[in-house]
């Protein structure tokens, strides 16, 4: 691997310039894979907050009044920049976040993709023009921005979660406060520099590094802050809705998932263990997306279950290309899913493979769980209705469809699912009943697209979505013009 393309110590981008914080106080960043220090990263508080939303309001002015195409086309030079720099983007977010340089630069390519589809819509900041009730008036609507967005983000595809909203939020025409994801730090610096670098006016974007409660909280709570929209989990998000809408703030909320993989007696088996896989393990579980509930038809349980059972044991973890998923992206994280884990074995459920840190020599110094499959967990159990968000899949028993589909729906969170089957009338079935915002026909929970709306209903969301053209929604809101007209001046 080439050569670090980042300095030791990360800061802040505030006005178009790299920052400490003010208090001077730094955090590590440490590497997922091997436990080493990566670099240090600016522990922000209030202060830098503050610092940043001031910046961004002044460059709202004049960005807010520029034409949607010629911001449209400042991203694009952006875009432009990050394609040719995508070697560098991949390289750090295999760094932070311990997946493979391939998959990295995979990430890397959809957040240049996302960045493109968004820059486009400059040119398409449609209204409508409709009629009215009244003589001599024309009726019609325009889309106007809100001010300074507060961007929060997760650390499981941080360049991917960048993009998803630092675009749509300035096409719309508002300025940007990030609060990148502690375990990501590097990623979102590294974006800063490449986007001003392209001529992004200063303060239009601004970084804050540090952690949750310090800096995001700040954020949340300030109130110049038009606009906060977070990925994460649901507890954070949660206080954000309250916090934020207290201040009747405009907010988007997309959390976490628990996420249903419906196997039918008619399906194609081993393709539906192949996107079983895939959905419960690629990214080492960690997808707000992830297919961590395997709900298999009795008829077909215990083919299905010898054969994804099988194909667990057969991945290879670690952070090469050749490896199928990497470690989990802390200490923290890795801890808190063991107990989970534990305390389902207690209550009776049976882990048939994985199930502990792996603690070889090539894994032990990194945050590393082997991939997991249990089963005999209830319904009601923790691990059937907490995300993990880490390697671990829990197997479960359906009669028939209507039981299978009851069981998808029994859970507290509602943003993807999936299922596999022959019969389109099972599968319109499924796809108009789950409750979720994303139904998938015999392929993997996941797998968004730059045009496509994500987002989920109960606890996995509020009901916005981004991104698609619904994103504009959540970053900008609709004016309603009226114009009166004097038949006797014609």
């Amino acid at each position: 691997m080439p050569g670090p393309v980042f300095p030791a110590e990360i800061g802040n981008w505030i006005e178009g310039r790299e920052v400490p914080a003010v208090a001077g106080q730094w955090f590590s960043k440490l590497n997922p894979h091997d436990g080493s220090e990566i670099c240090r990263a600016a522990r922000s508080q209030a202060d830098d907050v503050q610092r940043a939303v001031d910046a961004a309001r002044c460059a709202y002015v004049a960005w807010s009044r520029l034409p949607g195409v010629r911001r449209g086309e400042l991203l694009t030079a952006v875009v432009d920049a990050m394609a040719a720099r995508r070697a560098d983007l991949a390289q750090v977010v295999a760094l932070e976040t311990g997946k493979s340089p391939s998959a990295a630069l995979g990430e890397a390519d959809a957040a240049i993709a996302l960045g493109r589809f968004m820059a486009g819509e400059g040119q398409r900041m449609y209204g409508r023009t409709t009629t009215s009730g009244a003589p001599n008036r024309q009726t019609s609507t325009v889309r106007q921005p809100l001010g300074v967005a507060g961007l929060i983000i997760a650390a499981n595809t941080p360049i991917a979660n960048v993009a998803w909203k630092v675009f749509p939020a300035l096409i719309c025409g508002n300025a940007a406060v990030l609060k990148t994801a502690e375990d990501t730090p590097i990623t979102a610096w590294l974006f800063a520099q490449i986007a001003h670098q392209a001529g992004l006016p200063g303060g239009l974007l601004n970084v804050v590094q540090g952690l949750g409660r310090e800096a995001g909280a700040p954020l949340v709570a300030n109130p110049q802050v038009a606009v906060v929209s977070f990925t994460g989990s649901t507890a954070v998000g949660r206080e954000i809705a309250s916090v934020a809408g207290a201040r009747l703030a405009r907010v988007s909320l997309e959390l976490g998932g628990k996420n249903p993989f419906v196997v039918c007696d008619d399906a194609d088996l081993e393709h539906a263990v192949k996107w079983a896989l895939l959905s419960a393990f690629s990214n080492a579980g960690q997808r707000c997306a992830a297919g961590s509930r395997l709900i298999v038809f009795e008829a077909v349980y215990q083919r299905f279950r010898d054969l994804f059972v099988a194909g667990a044991k057969q991945l290879r973890v670690g952070p090469a290309d050749g490896d199928d998923f990497g470690p989990v992206i802390n200490q923290r994280q890795l801890e808190r899913i063991l107990r989970v884990l534990e305390r389902a074995q207690a209550e009776g459920a049976v882990v048939l493979t994985g199930g502990q840190r792996l603690m070889d020599p090539a894994h032990r110094n990194g945050f590393y769980l082997a991939p997991t499959v249990i089963e005999g967990a209830a319904a009601e159990a923790e691990v059937s209705g907490t995300e993990l968000f880490g390697p671990v899949a829990s197997l479960y028993r359906a009669s028939d469809f209507e039981s299978a589909l009851a069981l998808a729906n029994r859970s507290p969170y509602g943003l993807t699912a999936c299922i596999h089957t022959a019969s389109v009338h099972r599968a319109m079935g499924f796809v108009q009943r789950v409750e979720a915002g994303v139904a998938v026909v015999n392929a993997g929970t996941y797998g968004s697209e730059p045009h496509m709306p994500f987002g989920g209903v109960k606890a996995s969301g509020n009901g916005s979505r981004e991104p698609g053209t619904e994103a504009l929604d959540v970053y900008s809101s609709l004016k309603n013009v009226v114009v009166c007209t004097d038949p006797a001046r014609l």
